[in-house]
């Protein structure tokens, strides 16, 4: 790849071959605006390495980093320090840029300085490419806007990202706001979005421009417990900030949570996520929710919630029979 890229994708991968190729290809497919596309191997064990040397070979725009594995949020640090350049575009192995995501969000960027980052609607699909739901904004971010707003003497967010793999931020913003942080492993993103926000202005496009994918391995109780803990923490350290203090302390304690094992997931976990699924399914009245639900209380037989939505589900199947 020769001269320096306007966008720098940067995206983690930890035994995610499966639908690795698809979102290599959705990247490196996107047209209007020159990219290097940075990839971080979180020490799979599986093909994906295979896969990204396939690439890598015949593409010079992909750029692979190795390391132990470590979790996405030291990834995504790791990536985002080799980035060159002037806009960094999040993406999620197994997710998908549809057309035209780089061009448009890069065309907000550079049309206003004082926007720091920019997101995009948000198509959530389940393993199978099942339609699960769309993630849309307020509609208050057409124009780039400032999104943290003191209501009350307490500092709220009145507009933010669809989703972590779905945006583009600008490079010398995201270093003066001290990047990723490795205290804050299930909210690094809100941790991160906060600090920007601070700096600069936020603006949202109003189509669907990425697709993200959700996985019994991807979504779970634990993590959505934990995310919750950090999100707290994370707008804690922002109010403080914000109030010309330092957020040492918060930092600390978000470490305190950070867990053992990153990708340990629990069967009682797996039964929470194949559920959420099923869930989403029956909501669109899909009739693949009840295998879902079967496969939740294989992995959870007490998920009560899932002996209910199994009837719900083979109720309104027999239903639309007749």
């Amino acid at each position: 790849m020769s001269g320096t890229p306007e966008i720098s994708i940067v995206m983690s991968v930890y035994n995610g071959a499966d639908q690795l190729r698809e979102t290599i290809d959705s990247v490196l497919s996107q047209q209007g605006v020159s990219l290097e596309f940075i990839v971080v191997d979180d020490g799979s064990t599986d093909s994906s390495n295979v896969v990204l040397e396939s690439y890598a070979r015949h593409n010079p725009r992909i750029r692979i980093l190795r390391q132990e594995n470590q979790g996405l949020t030291r990834a995504l640090m790791n990536g985002c320090d080799a980035a060159k350049g002037k806009y960094i575009a999040r993406q999620d192995a197994g997710d998908i840029s549809l057309p035209d995501r780089l061009r448009l969000l890069k065309a907000i960027l550079d049309r206003y300085e004082d926007c720091a980052f920019v997101s995009s609607w948000t198509s959530v699909i389940g393993p199978k490419d099942e339609y699960l739901f769309l993630k849309k904004d307020k509609g208050l971010a057409a124009s780039p806007i400032w999104i943290l707003s003191k209501r009350s003497q307490k500092w709220v967010v009145i507009e933010g990202p669809t989703h972590h793999g779905s945006v583009m931020f600008r490079r010398e913003t995201y270093v003066k706001a001290g990047g990723y942080r490795a205290a804050f492993y299930y909210a690094q993103d809100w941790d991160l979005w906060y600090r920007l926000a601070a700096l600069g202005k936020f603006a949202m496009v109003g189509r669907s421009l990425y697709q993200a994918r959700i996985t019994p391995g991807s979504i779970s109780s634990l993590s959505r417990t934990r995310q919750a803990a950090y999100a707290r923490l994370s707008h804690k350290a922002i109010t403080f900030r914000l109030s010309g203090q330092s957020d040492a302390a918060i930092v600390q304690e978000a470490e305190r949570l950070l867990p053992r094992k990153p990708h340990a997931i629990r069967r009682s976990d797996r039964g929470q996520a194949l559920y959420f699924i099923g869930r989403c399914l029956l909501n669109n009245n899909d009739s693949r929710a009840t295998p879902y639900f079967l496969n939740a209380i294989a992995s959870n037989p007490l998920l009560f919630r899932a002996w209910l939505s199994v009837a719900l589900s083979l109720i309104r199947r027999h239903s639309n029979e007749f």
